[in-house]
């Protein structure tokens, strides 16, 4: 979808410091790639030092988002414009997020089932042949196709859950008795979701055996993650792809879980720790660490 927006527009809605080189008469049309751009395209570079100079030079893009202390000769900027910001990524986030990105269309597909005691909020979207049990959804959620969501949920505001996932279905456990079959232990705990939290799609988050798994404020939670009964995952946590967190695992607040990790169940794991990708946690772990490996060992603190 291209939007015409002016320089103008585009700093006037800037809440950091920023400075502007080249014309602010300039308009976009449409975000881009640095290197799939043209001449009214929005991007940004957030390389530093030499770097950005010659990515920038050999971008047609029109407007750019760029680190900034650094000095731009007046060609590199003649037949474009620069904004400079301490963070060009995240500038170029909110860009998209108040100039181009689309507001959310609320609503229930007439083939998504709702339980009649659910606590569903009135401005929500619920997709195509979604299940929503006896549960709470908070206002402003938003819960793509084929999502089913068992009885016990309670999903906090301003949530997304993508399509093809399962949310509180029941933990694996299981104990052998005297005959060496296997008695099921009943999962009778929920799940608590809250707010501003983000599920990508096709992702297991089961129920609580006999108190709840709960995902924290702001965490987000990439495709194809399985996370088992009674896991407490704090805020602002990032969980990514094919990640497993076994039975009541906890992880603490601005913890960062990279692409493959398996967590073993009942590890306890600090705040602000960064799990490398494809470790196997087998240990608990402290806050402000970085781990790797398998199994997961110490790397250096993080700072």
């Amino acid at each position: 979808m291209k939007k015409k927006v002016l320089v103008k527009q585009l700093v006037a809605s800037l809440n950091e410091s920023y400075r502007v080189l080249g014309s602010i008469d300039r308009y976009v049309l449409t975000p881009s790639p640095i290197d799939q751009a043209e001449e009214t395209s929005l991007s940004f570079c957030s390389k530093k030092r030499e770097q950005p100079l010659e990515t920038i030079r050999n971008s047609k893009a029109g407007v750019i988002v760029c680190p900034d202390g650094i000095e731009f000769p007046e060609l590199d900027y003649d037949n474009k414009t620069l904004i400079q910001v301490s963070n060009p990524r995240l500038t170029f986030i909110r860009l998209l997020q108040r100039h181009f990105a689309l507001a959310p269309q609320f609503g229930i597909h007439p083939s998504a089932i709702i339980d009649e005691k659910a606590k569903v909020s009135q401005h929500v979207y619920i997709g195509p042949h979604c299940y929503i049990g006896e549960c709470e959804v908070g206002e402003g959620t938003m819960i793509y196709g084929n999502v089913y969501i068992y009885s016990g949920v309670k999903i906090g505001r301003r949530g997304t859950i993508h399509a093809g996932t399962v949310i509180g279905a029941e933990g694996f456990g299981f104990e052998r008795n005297e005959e060496g079959k296997y008695e099921k232990f009943p999962q009778l705990g929920g799940v608590v979701i809250e707010d501003d939290v983000e599920i990508g799609s096709n992702v297991s988050i089961d129920r609580g055996a006999l108190s709840d798994t709960i995902i924290g404020e702001g965490t987000k939670i990439d495709n194809l993650v399985h996370i088992a009964h009674n896991v407490r995952i704090g805020k602002y946590c990032i969980v990514i792809a094919v990640t497993i967190i076994g039975g009541s695992v906890q992880v603490g607040d601005y913890t960062w879980i990279a692409p493959h990790v398996c967590i073993r169940e009942g590890i306890s794991i600090g705040s602000h720790v960064l799990v490398g990708m494809g470790s196997v946690v087998t240990k608990d772990i402290g806050d402000n660490l970085v781990v790797m490996g398998i199994p997961a060992k110490e790397i250096r603190k993080n700072l």
